[in-house]
C-alpha cells in the first residue's frame, strides 16, 4: 500500500523576519522605536531696551510705530497694499501731528504726488482722498504758487500716460486742485483746456464707460466755471443800490482778469468744436430715449453746461462787450470767431433743437429731454448776442421758451412741477432782453406766458423771485426809462398786471418768508424812486397804498380790535423798506396812515420802526404828499391812544419810548410853519382831546405839545383856557395820587423827577396865563365845598376815604407850587383863593355833624397845617 499524498509531504519550516504584535482595539499605539524627539526647551533672553525704540524716542509716529521717513520710503514700495498702508499710515500721523505737514509739506507733496501715475488703482484713490481731506486743506495758508506749480508738473505728466485709467484720474486730481485753488486756473488755463481737448478727441477708444468719461466732463465744466465774465443777464437787478456801485468798481479787474484768460482763448475757441462733437454722438441715444442711462444723461448735462460756460466767456468776456457793445479785447479776431464756432454751433448743435424722442416716454423721459432743450436753448440765446440768427430760428426758440413758461411742451404734455420750477430759472434771465429786441407779435406771446407763470408760481418759490428780477429789470431798468415806448400798450397792459400782483404777494406771503418780501418790497421802492412823475408807473405805485393797507393793519368793526398785517413780525430791514415806501407816493390818503398809526400803537414795535416812521412821514408832508388835516391827525392820534407801561417791569416798559416820540412830533409840528398858524388847528383838536381825560402820560403829552406851538402870553381862547383849567385841576391832582408809584418810581429822588415831568407843563400855563392859575384854584376849592355837602348829607360812608385822599392831593399840589420859584411868585396875587381852601379844610375840621374815625380826622389836620403852612409862607401883597 502505498501512502496518501498528504501525509507523505512534509512541511518546510521557514524563518520569521517579523513579529506581528497583537493589538487590543482602543489602545493607543506606542511611538516607534526610531521615532525622533522633536521637544524644545528654550528659556527667555530678557533685553534692557529695544535699540529701534530708543532711535525713535521723541519722534512723531502713526498707529504702527512709524515715522514719516519711513513711510516715505513705503510709498515706493514694489507691493501695491505696502504702498496704500503707507498712505493710510501718513493720514494717521499728519492727523496726529498736523505740524509734522506744516514742516515738511513740500516734501510730503513731492512724495505723494509721484503717486498719481500709480498703476494700482485703489493706490490713487487713496491718494486722492488723502490729499482732499488732509494734505491739501492744510496748506491753504501756505505759498500755494509752489505748491500748485509742483502739484501741477506731476498731473500734467500722468495725463500722457499709456494707461487710460491714469489718464482719467489725472483729471480728477486736477479738478481736485481747482477746487482747492480756483485762482490757479487762470495761470495753467491754456494747458489745461489743451489735455481736456486730447482727452475728449479719443474719447472712441473708451466711450462705452460713460462713468470715466462723466468724471472728466464734471471736471472740465468745472475749469470753465471758472472763467471771468461780464454778463450782465445774469446777475440779479434786486440788489442795492450800494453793492450796485461796489460792483462797477471793480469792473476794471473784471477786465484785468480776462486779460490773464487771454493766451487761453484759442484754445478755447478750438475746445468748443469739440465739445459739440462729443455731444453729437449722444444725439442718436437722445433720440432712442428710453434707451439714455443715467450717465450718459450726465454726460450730455456737462457737454453742454461746457459749452455754455465756453460761449459765455467769449461773448461777455474776453468777446466783450461793454456799455457800448464794443470789444474789450479788439486784438482778437472776432470775425474768424463768428465764422467758426458759431457755425459748428448752428449746424450741429442748435440744428438738432429741439431734442424729440421717437417713442412714448416716461415722466423721467420727458423732464430729462426738457432739460437738455433748455440747456441748448440757453446756449443759444447767449449766442444770439454776438449773431444775427433768421426768424425762423428765433421763433422755434421763443416758441419753445412760451411752452415752458405755460408749463407743457409741444405736444401737449405737462412737465414735471420740480423739474419745471428749477429749469425755468435759467430762461427768466433772458425776459428782459428779449423783450427790448423782439417785434410786436411774439413779444405779446412771450409776455403772456411770462405773466401766466408769474402769476401761477408758488409765492414762495424761487421761479417768484426770478421773475421779480425780470420785472423790476422791464420797468425800472434806466435804458427803459428813459427810452419808454408810451404808445407799447401790450408791454404796458402787462406792466400794469405786474404791479398790481405785489401788493397781493406781499399779503400772501405773511411773515413766514421774510427774505421773500424783502425782495417784493425793495422792487417797490426802486419802482416809487424811478418812476418819472405823472407817469403810468407812477399812477400804478400810487394805487398799490389801497391794496396795502392790508399788509400793514385792518380795522374790524364788528369786533371792535385791529387785524395786524404782516408788516408787524417781518424783520426790521423789511419793515424799513416798507416805511421807505411811503414817501414816493404822490399824495398818502388818510385810510393808509390809519393803518400805519394803529402799527405805530402796537407795544411790540420797534422802537426804531416807530421813529423811522415819524421821520418818513414828516419829509413826505415836506414835499407835498399828505395833506395838513391828515399829517396833524396821525400825530394826536399816536399821542392820545399810544398804551404806555409803567418803568417797574422794565422789560415791556416803553415810557422812555414814548418820551422821545412826544419830543419828535413837537419839533415836526414847530417846523412846518407860522408857529400861530399851526397853534390854531391844532389848538381845538388838542383841547378836545385832553376834555376826554385821557391817561396820565397821554395828557402830558398833548400838553407838551401845545405848550412848545402856545406863546407867552397865552394864545388860548376863553373857552379853550375854561377846559384846561377844569381838565388840568384833575390831572394834579392824580399825578400826585398816582403818578410816580404807579410808574415805578422807586427811590425820593426818582419819585420828584417824575412827578415834576408830569406837572412842569401844567406850571408852564400857569406862567403863561394867570387866569388859568385862578381858576384851578377856584375849582380845587369848590371841590372841597361840595365834599363837605356830600358829607353833611349822611352819604360818607362809601365816600369819606375818596374825599380825604382829593384834600390830601390839593394840599400836596399847593405845596408843589410853592416850591416852584415863578409859581410861587403867581401865588401871591391868589392868596384868597389859597385862604378858601384853607377856611374850606378847617370847616371840614372842626365840623362836628360829620363823623370820622381818628385816622382820617388825623389826616384831615394834617392837609390843612400843609395848605396854612403854604398861605404863611406867601408874602404879602403890597399896592404898588
Amino acid at each position: 500500500m502505498t501512502k496518501g499524498k498528504g501525509s507523505s509531504k512534509k512541511q518546510q519550516k521557514r524563518g520569521i523576519d517579523f513579529k506581528k504584535v497583537q493589538r487590543k482595539l482602543g489602545r493607543r499605539l506606542p511611538p516607534p522605536k526610531n521615532a525622533t524627539n522633536t521637544e524644545i526647551k528654550s528659556k527667555a533672553i530678557i533685553l534692557p531696551q529695544q535699540s529701534v525704540v530708543s532711535e525713535k524716542e521723541g519722534l512723531a509716529v502713526n498707529k504702527k510705530g512709524l515715522t514719516l521717513k519711513e513711510l516715505f520710503q513705503q510709498t515706493s514700495h514694489h507691493n501695491a497694499k505696502v504702498r496704500k498702508d503707507a498712505l493710510m499710515g501718513m493720514k494717521d500721523l499728519f492727523l496726529k501731528y498736523p505740524e509734522e505737514l506744516k514742516l515738511h509739506k513740500y516734501a510730503v507733496i513731492e512724495k505723494l504726488c509721484e503717486r498719481i501715475s500709480d498703476e494700482d488703482k485703489i493706490v490713487r484713490e487713496t491718494l486722492y482722498q488723502l490729499l482732499k481731506s488732509v494734505v491739501l486743506p492744510g496748506c491753504k495758508e501756505d505759498n500755494q504758487g509752489l505748491l500748485i506749480s509742483l502739484m501741477m508738473a506731476f498731473i500734467f505728466n500722468a495725463t500722457t500716460h499709456l494707461a487710460i485709467d491714469v489718464r482719467l484720474m489725472a483729471f480728477k486730481f486736477l479738478d481736485l486742485i481747482l477746487q482747492q485753488f480756483p485762482s490757479s486756473f487762470s495761470v495753467y488755463a491754456e494747458k489745461i483746456l489743451q489735455n481736456y481737448e486730447d482727452i475728449l478727441q479719443k474719447n472712441q477708444s473708451y466711450l462705452h464707460d460713460k462713468g470715466k468719461l462723466k468724471s472728466v466732463l464734471a471736471g472740465l465744466a468745472h475749469c470753465l466755471s471758472l472763467l471771468p465774465s461780464n454778463n450782465k443777464e445774469v446777475e440779479s437787478p434786486l440788489k442795492d443800490v450800494c453793492q450796485r456801485e461796489a460792483l462797477h468798481a471793480f469792473k476794471r479787474d473784471v477786465q484785468i482778469r480776462s486779460a490773464e484768460f487771454s493766451v487761453g482763448i484759442e484754445k478755447l475757441k478750438d475746445l468748443v468744436p469739440v465739445l459739440v462733437i462729443c455731444f453729437h454722438d449722444f444725439i442718436p441715444s437722445a433720440h432712442n430715449m428710453p434707451l439714455l442711462d443715467a450717465q450718459s444723461f450726465d454726460c450730455m448735462c456737462n457737454i453742454l453746461r461746457s459749452i455754455k460756460l465756453a460761449v459765455r466767456f467769449l461773448v461777455y468776456g474776453i468777446g466783450c462787450i461793454d456799455h457800448e457793445s464794443q470789444p474789450l479785447n479788439k486784438g482778437h479776431d472776432t470775425t474768424k470767431w463768428d465764422q467758426v464756432v458759431s457755425l459748428v454751433l448752428l449746424k450741429k448743435l442748435i440744428g438738432s433743437f429741439p431734442l424729440r424722442p421717437m417713442h412714448q416716454l416716461s415722466q423721467k423721459d420727458d423732464d430729462q429731454c426738457l432739460m437738455l432743450n433748455i440747456a441748448i436753448t440757453e446756449i443759444f440765446l447767449h449766442l444770439s448776442q454776438r449773431i444775427s440768427p433768421s426768424s425762423d430760428l428765433m421763433e422755434k426758440f421763443l416758441s419753445f421758451i412760451e411752452y415752458v413758461l405755460l408749463g407743457k411742451i409741444c405736444e401737449g404734455k405737462w412737465f414735471g412741477k420740480a423739474v419745471l420750477e428749477q429749469q425755468i430759472l435759467t430762461l427768466l434771465t433772458f425776459i428782459p432782453k428779449l423783450m427790448s429786441q423782439l417785434v410786436s407779435t411774439l413779444k405779446y406771446r412771450l409776455l403772456q406766458a411770462f405773466t401766466k407763470a408769474f402769476q401761477d408760481c408758488n409765492p414762495d418759490s424761487s421761479v417768484k423771485l426770478a421773475c421779480l428780477t425780470a420785472i423790476e429789470e422791464m420797468l425800472i431798468s434806466k435804458e427803459r426809462i428813459q427810452h419808454r415806448d408810451v404808445g407799447d400798450s401790450v408791454l404796458v397792459e402787462h406792466q400794469i398786471a405786474w404791479i398790481r400782483e405785489l401788493p397781493r404777494l406781499l399779503i400772501l406771503l405773511g411773515d413766514e418768508h421774510p427774505s421773500s418780501s424783502l425782495v417784493i418790497l425793495r422792487l417797490l421802492l426802486h419802482l416809487g424812486q424811478c418812476s418819472p412823475v405823472n407817469s403810468l408807473l407812477a399812477f400804478e405805485y400810487d394805487n398799490t397804498q389801497y391794496l396795502l393797507q392790508e399788509f400793514y393793519s385792518t380795522c374790524q368793526e364788528e369786533a371792535g380790535g385791529v387785524q395786524y398785517g404782516p408788516f408787524i413780525r417781518l424783520p426790521r430791514d423789511a419793515q424799513e423798506l416798507s416805511v421807505c415806501c411811503l414817501y414816493y407816493f404822490s399824495h398818502l390818503e388818510a385810510p393808509l396812515l390809519r393803518s400805519i398809526v394803529s402799527c405805530c400803537l402796537y407795544h411790540e414795535l420797534d422802537p426804531f420802526v416807530l421813529f423811522r416812521i415819524v421821520e418818513v412821514l414828516h419829509v413826505a408832508y415836506e414835499s407835498g404828499h399828505i395833506q395838513i388835516a391828515d399829517y396833524i391827525s396821525f400825530f394826536i392820534t399816536l399821542l392820545s391812544r399810544f398804551k404806555v407801561f409803567p418803568e417797574s417791569n422794565a422789560k415791556i416798559s416803553n415810557h422812555e419810548t414814548f418820551k422821545l416820540i412826544t419830543s419828535m412830533i413837537s419839533t415836526c409840528l414847530s417846523g412846518i410853519g407860522d408857529k400861530s398858524l399851526v397853534f390854531q388847528i391844532v389848538e381845538r383838536a388838542l383841547i378836545d382831546q385832553i376834555s376826554l381825560k385821557p391817561l396820565l402820560d397821554n395828557a402830558c403829552a398833548m400838553l407838551r405839545v401845545l405848550l412848545v406851538l402856545d406863546s407867552k402870553p397865552t394864545r388860548l381862547s376863553e373857552q379853550s383856557i375854561i377846559t384846561l383849567s377844569s381838565f388840568l385841576s384833575g390831572y394834579l391832582m392824580d399825578v400826585v395820587l398816582c403818578g410816580p408809584e404807579r410808574n415805578g418810581a422807586t427811590t425820593a429822588c426818582t419819585c420828584m423827577n417824575t412827578r415834576r415831568y408830569y406837572i412842569l407843563p401844567s406850571f408852564f400855563f400857569f406862567d403863561r396865563s394867570k387866569k388859568i392859575l385862578s381858576q384851578v384854584l377856584n375849582i380845587m376849592g369848590s371841590f372841597i365845598t361840595e365834599s363837605i355837602s356830600s358829607l353833611l348829607s349822611g352819604d360818607h360812608n362809601g365816600l369819606a376815604k375818596h374825599h380825604l385822599n382829593k384834600i390830601d392831593a390839593i394840599a400836596s399840589v399847593l405845596q408843589l407850587m410853592r416850591e416852584d420859584f415863578k409859581v410861587q411868585h403867581m401865588l401871591t396875587s391868589m392868596r384868597a383863593e389859597i385862604e378858601m381852601i384853607s377856611h374850606s379844610v378847617h370847616s371840614l375840621q372842626i365840623s362836628r355833624e360829620i363823623n370820622m374815625p381818628l385816622d382820617e380826622r388825623h389826616r384831615l389836620c394834617c392837609a390843612f397845617d400843609q395848605i396854612k403852612s403854604v398861605t404863611s409862607s406867601l408874602p404879602l401883597r403890597t399896592n404898588a
